[in-house]
Parts: structure tokens; C-alpha cells; sequence
């Protein structure tokens, strides 16, 4: 038997009937799930200020310097050549979000995406201060312009433009450094461009996105909610109303009826407009708002909560749930996959880089009856110390080197080139002839502090 669910047409919706928007404005509400929000909200935003001024390693904890290309996260070092690591870091997120969404729903979305972060943890409490209640707020904003008006409005925006600025400045100091964004703070916008120029255009793009754009982010822009129906299934955790319990709805004196009272609070606090009791649609962000809305209507009535609850579609019609779902074998192979690519790909970093390069000109020359290669190292202190490096040659091949410096100091992520000269008797040339140099690191017996670095010996014959 297919439940057709009751289309309500609201005022909260962030649609008109004629297809405008109209300006959602959420009532406040309390319980479990929002209390949750908001400490996870506080906890995330702390995070996100205070990273710039944690250091490990004598570094800040996650600083991507791009004008050195110099990488640092969590006390890990990285320079340019190890961008591509960026790619298991990434695919590692989406993985994630992946996996998370097939047996938890949108939680990310409700509870940790920056969106909703900001939104609801900082610029609707902002709103909330100045403006009041949703009551109010739209009592204010129907009448006519009036000083009281005024005044919140300038001072609400006023307070918008100044979060959007501090959220701005904190998200450059992440690649410029903390120090240097306050130094650039106090001088002219002239004498740095670019910086100036990139947190006045992020500021801009903030202030519009929290203070007007708002859920029209996640209904329009985000195909995060448009994909869920691939990633999730009929046993993914997910938001809904027990149309077998609160059907048919009605006043709660007439036993006739279900435990509804079609109050329609759980469709006025919920940040993106839309009713719950239409079944899963792809606007809900899983935010729960509507579970304490609900939950709080159902503890005045004396009803049992969960009305309005985190189940799964099977649950919710009283079905048999299913953990052990073969999309969630299959997300879990390619999680193993993932980890030991990961596991692979990071062992494969090493502390320092060191390459032979040829000078430009002719590979070799003869002299004396001797042929001499002119080449360099190429050297690179990928830790996040400063680093003593000694440069050994071999010498069974015959090969003479001369090396100018065979002992050399590098501060972190500091490079230099080493001049080589090697030199082997003509009559001593023969085919397949490298020559070859143990570079290790001073005061370190590891496995990634030693490299044995090798080039063909060319010569006449060769």
C-alpha cells in the first residue's frame, strides 16, 4: 500500500507559491539535538580561530605558505613536490562524507559544514540579539521604517560585516601567516595588494552569503543534498515524521486523531522552510531542529516523543532494519583500499631530497687523457629543523671526486646546489659507468636519512 503524504503550502517555506523566495526566518528551540549543535558550533569555531596561533614543530599547525610553496600540517613538513599528496587528503574527505552519509545521513551537513557552522552558530545569534524572536522580527519587518527598525537593522549588518571581516582575516592568515596578516593590517593597503584584495572580495562574498544568501546555498548551490538519494537507502539514518503514529492530525482532545496536532512548530523552526511530515526531501539537513520542536510539543501533551525522530525509512514504517547492507561492504573495500594506498604514499616521503643534474653544455670533456662530468646536487631539507648534511662518494669504480663542500648546513625546507666534479682516466671509460654519492643527514641513523644518489658517468665510448 503506497502513503500518499499531505503537501502543506507554508509561510516558513523559502518558496512562494509563484516561485520567489521568500526570507526564511527560523524560531528559536531548544532541547538535546540543538544544546549537541551548539557545543559542536563553539567547538569547530574555536578551532578554526585558535589553529593559526597553535604551532608544532616550532610551526603553525596547519600554514600553507604557497608564495615559498611550503606546507605545514601538524608537524609534518611538506614542500611543492608533495602536492600530490593533496590527493588522498581530499579523496580521504570525500570517502568519508561518503561512508558517513550511507549510514548516518546528512549529519555533516547539520552539524559540521561550515555553512551551517557560521550560520547558525554565529550570524543567526547575532540576528537573534539584536532583532528578537521570529514573532517579532516579522512584526518589525512588515511595518513600516521606524527609528526602533532602523537602528537593529544598521547594527545587525554593521555586526555581519565585522564577522565576515575577522572570518576573512583568519582564513588568509592561514596561508600568509598570523604574523604577517597583522603587520599587514597596520600598514597600506597598497604595499599589499593581492592579501588586500582577496579579504576584501572573501569578505564581501561572507557578508552576502550569511546576512542575505543564507539556505540558498544548500537549495541551490551545494549538490551535496541533490546527491544523498545515490549515497543513501531505505536503512540510512535519516530525519522523518511516523505517519502511522501522528496521522490523522488533529486537536489532541479528539481520541479520533493521531498524535499530530498539526501545530506546524517543527515547519517554523526549521532553517530551510520545509515541512518534515512530507516525507525525505533533499532541502532537510538533518539538523533535528524539528525533533526538539517536536519533542517539546509531544512532553506538553504528555505523548511519547520521537513523532518526529532520527530513523531510517524502514524504521519509520515500522520495518525491520538492515545493517549489513552490501553498499556498505563495498564502501568499506574501498576504504581498505584507500588506507593502504595512504599508508603507502606517506611512507614513501622522505626527509630530505636530493638529485644529480648535469651543467648545461657538453656532458663531458677531455683532458689530459682524463674525462671529467661537471654536475650538481641538488639538495633539500624537507624537515622541519635545521639540518647538517655530509656528502660521501663511493670509490670502487675508480671515479675521483672533487666536492667543493661535503659537509653542508640547511635550515628547514632550505635548499642549495653542491658543484661536482668527477674525474676517471680515459682508458678506464667503459659502458654502464655511474657514479654515485651517499648523502646523509648528521646525528640520524634512519632509514629516511641516508640516500644513495646516482648518475651515468659519460664519457667517449659510453
Amino acid at each position: 500500500m503506497t502513503i500518499k503524504l499531505p503537501v502543506v503550502e507554508e509561510p516558513a517555506s523559502s518558496l512562494r507559491s509563484d516561485g520567489s523566495r521568500n526570507y526564511v526566518h527560523p524560531a528559536d528551540v531548544k532541547g538535546r539535538f540543538t544544546r549537541l549543535r551548539y557545543i559542536i558550533f563553539a567547538v569547530l569555531i574555536a578551532i578554526y580561530v585558535t589553529l593559526p596561533f597553535v604551532k608544532v614543530g616550532g610551526h603553525p599547525a596547519v600554514f600553507m605558505d604557497i608564495v615559498n610553496r611550503r606546507f605545514y600540517l601538524f608537524g609534518g613538513v611538506f614542500n611543492a613536490q608533495d602536492f600530490w599528496l593533496m590527493f588522498f587528503l581530499l579523496s580521504g574527505v570525500g570517502l568519508t562524507l561518503l561512508i558517513l552519509t550511507a549510514i548516518k545521513g546528512r549529519l555533516w551537513c547539520g552539524y559540521a559544514c561550515p555553512q551551517t557552522v557560521f550560520l547558525e552558530g554565529a550570524f543567526r545569534r547575532v540576528e537573534r540579539l539584536i532583532e528578537g524572536p521570529r514573532a517579532q522580527r516579522l512584526r518589525r519587518n512588515a511595518a513600516g521604517f521606524t527609528f526602533d527598525k532602523l537602528w537593529r537593522k544598521f547594527l545587525k549588518h554593521a555586526l555581519y560585516l565585522v564577522l565576515a571581516l575577522l572570518l576573512s582575516h583568519v582564513f588568509i592568515s592561514y596561508f600568509v601567516s598570523l604574523p604577517s596578516v597583522v603587520d599587514m593590517v597596520q600598514r597600506s593597503p597598497a604595499e599589499h595588494p593581492t592579501a588586500f584584495t582577496w579579504v576584501v572580495v572573501m569578505s564581501a562574498i561572507l557578508y552576502f552569503n550569511f546576512s542575505w544568501f543564507r539556505e540558498q546555498l544548500c537549495l541551490i548551490i551545494c549538490p551535496y543534498g541533490r546527491l544523498q538519494s545515490t549515497m543513501t537507502d531505505r536503512d540510512t539514518m535519516v530525519i522523518g515524521y511516523d505517519f502511522n503514529r501522528g496521522e490523522p492530525r488533529g486537536k489532541a482532545s479528539d481520541p479520533s486523531n493521531g498524535d499530530c496536532v498539526d501545530c506546524k512548530r517543527c515547519v517554523v523552526v526549521c532553517p530551510t522552510g520545509i515541512d518534515i511530515r512530507n516525507g525525505l526531501q533533499m532541502e532537510c539537513v538533518g539538523c533535528a531542529a524539528c525533533v526538539d520542536a517536536c519533542d517539546e510539543i509531544m512532553d506538553k501533551l504528555g505523548r511519547d516523543e520521537g513523532l518526529v525522530r532520527y530513523d531510517s525509512l524502514n524504521g519509520l514504517e515500522g520495518k525491520p532494519k538492515h545493517f549489513g547492507r552490501p553498499r556498505l561492504f563495498f564502501y568499506g573495500g574501498i576504504a581498505t583500499l584507500w588506507l593502504l594506498g595512504t599508508a603507502l604514499a606517506f611512507s614513501q616521503s622522505v626527509a630530505f631530497e636530493a638529485n644529480v643534474l648535469r651543467l648545461e653544455g657538453a656532458p663531458f670533456m677531455v683532458v689530459d687523457a682524463k674525462v671529467r662530468n661537471s654536475l650538481r646536487v641538488h639538495l633539500v631539507n624537507k624537515t622541519g629543523d635545521k639540518q647538517t648534511f655530509i656528502i660521501e662518494p663511493e670509490s670502487e669504480s675508480g671515479i675521483e671526486y672533487i666536492i667543493p663542500q661535503q659537509r653542508i648546513e640547511l635550515k628547514s625546507l632550505g635548499s642549495t646546489y653542491l658543484p661536482i666534479l668527477a674525474i676517471l682516466p680515459q682508458d678506464k671509460m667503459r659502458p654502464g659507468l655511474k657514479l654515485q654519492l651517499t648523502i646523509s643527514m648528521e646525528g640520524r641513523d634512519d632509514r629516511k636519512a641516508s640516500r644513495l644518489v646516482e648518475a651515468p658517468f659519460v664519457g667517449p665510448g659510453s
